[in-house]
């Protein structure tokens, strides 16, 4: 179903059919189509929804769609959505929304409900309580696997997953039982004779990217979060880890463009915002550069005496940045997936300086043919062939290290990419060229 059908439906009032057609669709997809529709539409068309559906469509709709909503809506009606939305959902919510419309949704939500919420929403941004979700099955382990699957039976409907369950004993998490377990063993076993206690668990103040990270290559339905008393207070869902996975894909990319990244859709910013998150980076960035100016200004009388030294200036310093630029970007992959840590800066400087070595002569040896066929001289063929595999060595070796040493210091390694390098290795180029130049030809 498109805007357009939504519309023509509402227009002629056949909300029954409309109803009918929503039933049928996923709540992403109405959320998207809902975008394209007028604030006062999209409270008729949320009413139509079922109770889950609604609070599902919600939970996917964008930062201002929500809060014109939660405006449109009674306290009624706002309450009946937060009870159908999972406890990390709406935490999810609230964390994006205003002070003034948290506060209303907060005045809905029953005492309980809103002490859980305050108590996630205390926890640090970056931590795994941040998103953890507190519904989850828990057994005690003397419990059968009968007495189990009917506690399963009663509650399972308000869990956000039912797949794994976990065994508890004075609240500490001793075990782990999945739902294949279950369905296969005796109705008469116990949780402590069939789980498992060799347990993947995180703690509530573990970055919530590593905890990502760990769900991803365990394969995990999802990951208990203990407090620093082996206490058991949370779940951390896959679907949750996706979506950090994802807004660190958004915020790696964003740096390495030299983009402050945002929240919010690209539609969403406005031009003032994109122009202020652009802006500080490109004038960091041109202000670093007039250093590139102040070294040409240094070796003028070389230029006066050679001016088509200056014709392969672009070429070095784009091969140069480019080539810093590869080597940061599989460093700063490695870093995201844990495949590299810091231990390893070692290892990898010593295989990127080979890489270099190898790209570097294959690069100079083309470019050197070129130069003797189109300038008949051996002696710059030469320079530029020196100064291309410095370059490159140096390009693949600063690329590798920084992401690394920012890793170290707690820096997200992605600013040390893109831009940043090829500036940095602009400046090390022209330096590096003259060098060589000057002393191969006296100047």
């Amino acid at each position: 179903m498109t805007a357009e059908e939504i519309l023509q439906y509402l227009e002629e009032r056949n909300y029954k059919e409309l109803k009918e057609k929503l039933e049928s669709m996923h709540p992403v997809d109405i959320a998207q189509i809902l975008e394209e529709v007028t604030e006062k539409q999209v409270a008729l068309v949320f009413r139509l929804l079922a109770k889950e559906e609604a609070a599902e469509t919600f939970s996917y709709m964008n930062n201002d769609m929500r809060e014109n909503l939660i405006g449109a809506l009674t306290d009624s009606e706002l309450e009946e959505v937060i009870e159908e939305m999972y406890l990390d959902d709406t935490v999810d919510v609230l964390e994006e929304l205003p002070a003034n419309v948290v506060d209303r949704i907060l005045m809905v939500t029953d005492e309980e409900t809103r002490i859980q919420i305050n108590t996630l929403l205390n926890y640090p941004e970056d931590s795994a309580g941040s998103i953890m979700n507190i519904d989850y099955i828990g057994f005690q382990k003397d419990m059968t696997v009968a007495e189990g699957i009917l506690k399963i039976r009663q509650v399972g409907l308000n869990r956000e997953t039912i797949y794994t369950c976990y065994v508890t004993e004075k609240r500490k998490l001793i075990g782990v039982v999945d739902i294949k377990e279950l369905l296969t063993t005796s109705e008469n076993s116990t949780m402590e004779e069939i789980m498992d206690t060799n347990i993947l668990y995180a703690n509530t103040h573990d970055d919530k990217e590593d905890v990502a990270r760990r769900i991803n290559k365990y394969g995990l339905v999802a990951m208990p979060i203990v407090d620093n008393e082996m206490c058991m207070v949370g779940i951390v869902t896959v679907d949750d880890a996706m979506l950090v996975m994802q807004d660190e894909a958004t915020e790696d990319i964003s740096m390495m463009a030299a983009v402050t990244p945002s929240e919010e859709s690209y539609f969403s910013t406005s031009v003032f915002q994109h122009a202020k998150s652009r802006s500080l980076w490109l004038l960091l960035l041109m202000l670093s550069a007039t250093v590139t100016g102040i070294i040409l200004g240094h070796y003028e009388e070389a230029m006066a005496v050679m001016p088509e030294l200056v014709t392969f200036i672009p070429m070095l310093m784009g091969t140069g940045g480019n080539c810093g630029s590869q080597s940061s970007a599989v460093i700063i992959r490695g870093l995201a997936v844990g495949e590299i840590e810091f231990p390893d800066i070692l290892k990898v400087v010593f295989k990127e300086i080979r890489i270099a070595v190898v790209v570097g002569i294959v690069l100079s040896v083309v470019n050197g043919l070129r130069i003797i066929i189109m300038y008949q001289d051996p002696m710059l063929a030469l320079a530029l062939g020196i100064t291309m595999i410095s370059i490159v060595c140096m390009a693949k070796l600063i690329g590798c290290t920084l992401p690394l040493i920012a890793k170290k210091i707690g820096v997200d390694p992605a600013i040390m990419a893109g831009p940043l390098i090829t500036t940095i290795l602009d400046t090390c180029t022209i330096l590096v060229y003259f060098r060589v130049v000057t002393m191969i030809y006296h100047l």
